[in-house]
């Protein structure tokens, strides 16, 4: 049966005084695939750890399904191996001198399961996730992808209430990791496990994720779906983390002509009030063009190909060059429009005040 996670209030405070977490709260649903998505040093890592029972957090507590494994404050503690939790690691920790049947059935043994059960349990999880004719061939003799689905099964042949996954598709290749990213959510979908990756990738991240927690700096910026991240983003650290390419983002006094060119004081009502605004304008949602007008025009400094899209790279002011898509016909060295969808508008403090759509 799937289970809920319950994190409360959760603080992390390394010596002499570093701090990995500062009050972090957020639940995760019954088969829910949640991600916890951030930089290096946002404090991810640490947070799994706690989840996992490989840490103890200094203030704070979590919840699995009915069961409080850890309060700091009260002196609970869980020990990891009773959790029911299965960990795939970023390097799968696979044991080297081992079978892959020998691996997936090392943590049934522990718990002294009757041979029989333990036979079963390897030889379904194997089936399921493809890798019944591995059974046999050790480590070495594995591709990189074989070898995460043998560090998966050996998680889930424990049958555990939460699945964790710290980085498990980091030591892939581009390709491979494509594949892996569809696998894993296939498999927890049709399993209905609970289940929280970690990553610094948004790709990951946006592959397989039901909802998605950005950290920084051991504090949450935001929770929500995928798109939700990607077009109400918060604050300016989520709009310019999330997207490929990054959000253009602009920081201009209140009387930037580019302010009345947008429209933003007609949106936004008075920004008077306030030294300066940052626009952030997505790459995606922004169009250099020449066959008709737009709200803002530019010089053609550098044309970029990502795939079958065509970028530009547009100086619309001596301080002001903004990425955008373009149009077949735009070209290096020339003069467009550019005909822009949705900005998004922040105040000094860096928080969204409003996304305008035209």
């Amino acid at each position: 049966m799937a289970v809920e996670v319950v994190i409360e209030n959760l603080s992390k405070v390394f010596p002499p005084n570093v701090k990995a977490l500062e009050n972090v709260s957020f639940k995760i649903k019954p088969k829910e695939f949640f991600v916890i998505l951030g930089p290096s040093g946002s404090g991810k890592t640490t947070l799994l750890r706690i989840i996992a029972g490989l840490e103890v957090p200094t203030k704070g507590r979590v919840i699995i399904g009915d069961r409080v494994v850890v309060d700091a404050e009260k002196g609970i503690y869980v020990e990891p191996k009773d959790r029911n939790i299965g960990m795939v690691f970023q390097n799968w920790a696979l044991y080297p001198h081992m079978t892959a049947y020998e691996n997936i059935a090392f943590p049934l043994r522990i718990k002294r399961l009757p041979k029989d059960e333990i036979d079963r349990r390897v030889k379904e999880v194997a089936e399921a996730l493809g890798i019944i004719d591995l059974l046999n061939r050790k480590p070495a003799h594995m591709s990189g992808g074989q070898q995460q689905r043998v560090a998966l099964a050996r998680a889930l042949a424990k049958q555990p209430d939460v699945l964790l996954l710290d980085e498990p598709f980091s030591n892939l290749d581009a390709r491979i990791r494509v594949t892996a990213r569809e696998f894993v959510r296939e498999i927890q979908k049709k399993l209905g496990i609970t289940t929280i990756l970690v990553t610094h990738d948004q790709a990951d991240a946006f592959a397989v994720g039901d909802r998605v927690m950005v950290l920084r700096n051991g504090v949450i910026q935001q929770i929500g779906k995928p798109k939700e991240l990607y077009d109400e983003p918060r604050n300016l650290f989520v709009a310019n983390f999330i997207g490929d390419p990054p959000m253009n983002i602009v920081k201009v006094n209140t009387s930037n002509e580019i302010i009345h060119r947008l429209d933003i004081t007609e949106h936004i009502g008075s920004v008077k009030q306030l030294k300066y605004l940052y626009i952030g304008i997505r790459p995606d949602e922004a169009q250099a063009i020449t066959s008709r007008e737009g709200m803002l025009k530019g010089y053609v400094r550098l044309i970029e190909y990502a795939g079958s899209r065509k970028y530009a790279k547009v100086e619309v002011t001596p301080n002001i060059t903004l990425k955008v898509l373009a149009s077949e016909d735009v070209e290096e060295d020339t003069t467009v429009d550019i005909e822009v969808k949705k900005v998004h508008v922040f105040n000094e403090n860096g928080e969204r005040i409003k996304t305008i759509t035209y």
